[in-house]
């Protein structure tokens, strides 16, 4: 059953559904699926940064030509396409509207997270390996 599952969510990532209920031996699966979400950012925001010895705080400024892309998905975020492999993207790297910048693993497969739009990797909120929540922000894109 669970092949099944994955086979038909595999199926259904490239289309417009934004959601399914199925009911089928027993087993009920709701999903909800969040295409290419992308929000403006406000003109600042702060970041709360750890170290061993002391919280220190670093303020992150953005702009109204910054874009934040989010997380349209539960899952673990990677920043390379194999372990040992370059990144897709860097801090500083110019992407273009398209431009695959992570992959997403949810329920095993790999979602592929595209830009939005065309721009500067200005900042890159997530750790490679980390697990994300839907609707978390993963980057800032300075718009070109």
């Amino acid at each position: 059953m669970f092949d099944k599952v994955k086979e038909l969510l595999k199926a259904l990532e490239n289309t417009s559904i934004e959601e399914l209920e199925i009911e089928a031996e027993g087993i009920k699966l709701r999903a909800k699926f969040a295409r290419g979400v992308v929000k403006e950012t406000p003109s600042k925001e702060v970041v709360l940064k750890e170290t061993k010895e002391e919280e220190k705080e670093e303020v992150v400024e953005t702009t109204e030509d910054c874009y934040v892309v989010e997380s349209p998905m539960v899952g673990t975020f990677y920043r390379a396409p194999a372990p040992g492999a370059e990144p897709f993207v860097k801090e500083g790297d110019f992407v273009e509207k398209g431009q695959t910048l992570c992959i997403i693993e949810a329920l095993k497969v790999m979602n592929e997270i595209e830009a939005e739009v065309s721009g500067v990797v200005k900042k890159i909120l997530v750790e490679n390996g980390q697990p994300v929540e839907y609707g978390q922000p993963l980057f800032y894109i300075e718009k070109a």
